[in-house]
């Protein structure tokens, strides 16, 4: 009776399954039917009829694959079409986001772009390399402040820290995790208009406000990472006699490198966008500044808002130029996180 009883049992689980083309025919069914559906009552889109075109489908897999399969293979299916449903629900806006960017931001994809500012310019043409050059003055500023600031205070929370300071820190930090972005940049106005003047604005003062953003992220993720290495490598360093701080050096930090340029990359993509700070603390201009000390100067997110928010007589010049910029940015960013990947490939530890 066991070894009839054996057989059975793997039938059971492995009998009635589902070809591959069935999902795929399912789903272009249940569309179809529903766009014939929606065009028979005259009010046919596109986007109700994949909204309702999804709910047939899910019903309808969900009950074949219940008949043919079984009910354990059916839960399972109807929780692989949430969690797809889900995924394709966030990746919706992105998407949307980078094709409404690049089909609007190509016309003025061009050298005059990179190459002209915007001094003297009145209606089409100009460009933006002002612009350009800001963002990364600004960006590059609050990066060389935020960075050492933020991993130094992480290694303290995670390796030295205990009892109040530790929390106090701890509690601050949650604190600037929050903190709206333009009073970031009424903080750093309102600093540099003490020791420099009224009316200062400057990249520097630009760089401070974002680094006020930018500390706290840094903090927080490169804390996690460093929790995240082994108590086994720390304790072999300390048993072979080697100090605290030189365990950290060179144990803790090359171990957890890959993770803290991926949370600085972070931190630096949360702030390159950022406009309020920069519109109070930098300030803008039409013409190329290279001197982060010495005048406001203009950054694309300030380029993108002022291209939009004050057209002239030629509309759609200035909307090129915002949606060029935006493009511009995003690119940046891209090329910002590529560069990190390849940093982090090239300095994490190998494994066999």
């Amino acid at each position: 009776m066991a070894t009839i009883a054996a057989p059975a049992r793997r039938n059971l689980y492995t009998a009635g399954k589902l070809p591959v083309w069935v999902l795929p025919v399912v789903l272009a069914t249940a569309l179809v039917l529903t766009g014939l559906l929606f065009a028979a009552l005259g009010a046919f889109g596109i986007g109700r009829t994949v909204v309702i075109g999804a709910i047939v489908f899910t019903i309808a897999m969900v009950l074949i694959s219940g008949a043919v399969e079984g009910a354990r293979k059916a839960k399972d299916r109807l929780a692989t079409i949430l969690v797809t449903s889900a995924f394709c629900l966030a990746l919706l806006p992105l998407v949307s986001v980078v094709f409404e960017t690049l089909s609007k931001g190509l016309p003025r994809f061009d050298i005059e772009f990179f190459t002209y500012s915007m001094r003297s310019i009145v209606g089409a043409g100009g460009g933006a390399v002002h612009a350009i050059t800001g963002t990364l003055w600004t960006t590059g500023i609050a990066t060389v402040i935020s960075v050492p600031i933020g991993i130094m205070a992480a290694i303290y929370l995670v390796e030295y820290g205990r009892g109040r300071l530790a929390r106090a820190i701890t509690f601050f930090v949650d604190v600037m995790t929050g903190i709206p972005s333009i009073v970031a940049g009424l903080f750093a106005y309102a600093l540099f208009v003490i020791f420099f003047g009224p009316g200062t604005k400057t990249a520097i003062a630009g760089a401070v406000a974002l680094s006020v953003l930018m500390i706290p992220i840094v903090v927080r993720s490169a804390e996690e990472m460093l929790r995240l290495v082994a108590n086994e490598l720390r304790e072999a360093a300390y048993a072979l006699g080697v100090p605290k701080w030189r365990t950290v050096v060179k144990v803790v930090l090359p171990t957890s490198v890959g993770g803290l340029i991926t949370g600085v990359m972070l931190a630096v993509a949360r702030v390159i966008g950022e406009t309020a700070p920069l519109l109070v603390a930098a300030g803008f201009t039409q013409s190329l500044n290279s001197n982060p000390v010495n005048g406001p100067m203009m950054t694309l997110p300030v380029f993108v808002f002022r291209s939009y928010a004050d057209q002239g007589q030629d509309a759609q010049a200035y909307l090129d130029r915002a949606w060029t910029g935006a493009l511009t940015l995003i690119l940046i960013v891209m090329v910002l996180n590529l560069t990190a990947r390849l940093i982090a490939s090239r300095f994490a530890p190998k494994g066999r």
